[in-house]
């Protein structure tokens, strides 16, 4: 059975560089939210508990918030790097 690749190489990538920036910038954004996180367990681990919305406790919606927005990254860097190649391969 053959296996061939998904696509053929495309050539080379003109917006390589701002995909790396650009990915490089939303992990720090992703990173410096769940630093929070952690700092909060760390030096106030009562507030974790604390009942905030909809009987949920704190860390739970911080927990899914961490979720929802790793994947509202996801989006917005596809977004904004789909963007990017079809204005340099134009």
């Amino acid at each position: 059975m053959l296996h061939e690749p998904a696509q053929e190489d495309q050539g080379e990538d003109f917006a390589a560089d701002y995909k790396s920036r650009v990915g490089i910038r939303l992990f720090f954004v992703y990173a410096a939210v769940f630093a929070g996180f952690v700092a909060i367990n760390t030096f106030a681990p009562a507030l974790m508990g604390a009942i905030v919305l909809f009987g949920l406790n704190f860390a739970i919606i911080y927990g899914f918030f961490l979720i929802i927005l790793a994947v509202v990254l996801g989006i917005m860097y596809n977004i904004m790097c789909t963007a990017k190649e079809k204005e340099l391969n134009s």
